[in-house]
């Protein structure tokens, strides 16, 4: 199961119906992700809760004035039956800078503008505008 695809799945569903908060089943790596989010402002706010094997990050989802939300396409780039990587020197611009890419690198979770500054290519997790 693609547990990367399901949270992107979550967030979109829960901003096509207009809700405030959605419950994520926690990862280190979908944390990271959201955190990238959170930074760049797509979302409010990711928070972990609960403890043990019971975790779960809340995500305060982001509207505009109109309640338009602040996300309007997120697609899964690299999926566990394709892995796509991208080079440094390849990472470009993704909708003439409104969007993102999430890239996994050897040094962690990064954005397409982090990456390409620290000169770390990886695998494209998903892109986002």
């Amino acid at each position: 199961m693609d547990t990367i695809g399901n949270m992107l799945t979550i967030i979109r569903n829960g901003l096509a119906v207009k809700k405030e908060t959605v419950a994520i089943p926690y990862s280190q790596l979908k944390l990271n992700i959201l955190k990238i989010l959170e930074k760049r402002g797509f979302i409010k706010k990711s928070a972990l809760k609960g403890r043990k094997n019971k975790k779960i990050i809340d995500v305060a989802l982001s509207y505009d004035k109109n309640k338009k939300p602040l996300i309007s396409h997120l697609k899964r780039i690299s999926k566990p039956s394709r892995r796509i990587y991208i080079s440094a020197n390849k990472i470009r611009n993704v909708q003439s800078g409104k969007g993102i890419w999430v890239i996994s690198t050897s040094k962690g979770v990064f954005d397409d503008k982090e990456a390409k500054k620290n000169k770390l290519g990886g695998e494209l997790i998903c892109e986002i505008w």
